[in-house]
């Protein structure tokens, strides 16, 4: 089997403060340790990075995803694709919901993902883009009274909203209602602080998206707006970086320092794309408080494809 080195790899930024394409790796090799802690600093560093015409399948991407943690099982309530627990298939040909709503992924759990893999099967001769935001730029950019203000606030995140929610677009079709059935069949309901700190660069980041219902203590009328102005510092073009994908592209991005959006531009065509996400922590307040889940474990999520006996699980 070929060994990548970390010395092969070349790192370039997308964009000026959020994402970096890596090339000189190949996903598929046995990759050496200096290659997986480098990576592992360019996710920290860029929040989300990408690799062009990676030849992936399901097993080598959950392959490749061990090296970084231990894999979550592909969703809390959505089926995983056939005979690979670890992916969720998402294969919009079949009208299966889109994601086109700023989300950070699976939020509504007391322990969110650690960070996605997201690879590349089918995608359309123009359209589905990616866009990924920095949480931590745009915390950090508050005026100085709002920052202070969300360091102090606490938010409750349910999956009793779908971020592929097709009743927003109008699609009260029956395979629409199915799909949202099967999204919330098991009720999650978790309080986040709407600041954590991140565990490994300690830096703090607006913990916000589609998932949030309201804030901790407010009304649902009382948090619209103030929801809306943080939301709308997240997605300032200055925070994001937009991904034209090609068939094999493979973007891995720190989900507790990044909301995405899938562009939903590509009409009736096929775009089919696969995903990994990590075992996360309990994300921490400013004050060190811990996320509190109010309705739902998620035990059986983060732990069913736990493998203590690999060796490239860290410790």
């Amino acid at each position: 089997m070929t060994v990548t080195t970390a010395t092969q790899l070349a790192i370039t930024k997308v964009a000026g403060n959020i994402g970096a394409q890596i090339d000189g790796v190949d996903l598929a090799s046995d990759l050496d340790e200096g290659t997986v802690a480098a990576i592992r600093a360019a996710v920290l560093a860029h929040k989300v990075v990408f690799f062009r015409g990676q030849d992936l399948d399901a097993a080598s991407q959950e392959a490749f995803a061990r090296r970084f943690g231990s894999p979550t099982a592909a969703h809390p309530t959505v089926p995983s694709l056939d005979g690979s627990p670890a992916v969720l298939d998402l294969d919009y040909s079949r009208g299966s919901g889109r994601a086109n709503n700023w989300h950070t992924d699976v939020t509504f759990v007391q322990h969110p993902p650690l960070g996605s893999i997201l690879r590349a099967v089918t995608i359309p001769p123009y359209g589905g883009d990616t866009v990924w935001a920095n949480t931590v730029r745009a915390r950090d950019t508050l005026p100085a009274e709002l920052r202070e203000l969300a360091d102090r606030l606490w938010a409750v995140h349910s999956n009793a909203y779908d971020y592929v929610a097709d009743a927003r677009h109008g699609d009260e079709s029956d395979e629409a209602r199915k799909r949202r059935e099967v999204f919330t069949s098991t009720e999650y309901v978790t309080e986040h602080p709407v600041v954590r700190v991140h565990p490994e660069t300690g830096e703090k980041a607006l913990v916000l998206g589609g998932f949030v219902r309201r804030f901790v203590g407010w009304t649902g009328a009382d948090s619209r707006d103030v929801l809306r102005v943080l939301q709308a510092h997240v997605t300032e073009l200055e925070n994001t970086v937009r991904w034209r994908w090609a068939p094999g592209d493979v973007a891995f991005w720190d989900n507790r320092a990044t909301q995405h959006y899938a562009v939903a531009d590509y009409g009736d065509q096929a775009r089919r794309v696969q995903r990994i996400t990590l075992v996360g922590d309990v994300p921490v307040s400013v004050t060190g408080a811990p996320s509190r889940a109010v309705t739902g474990d998620d035990t059986a999520y983060n732990s069913a494809l736990t493998l203590p006996s690999d060796p490239h699980l860290p410790a």
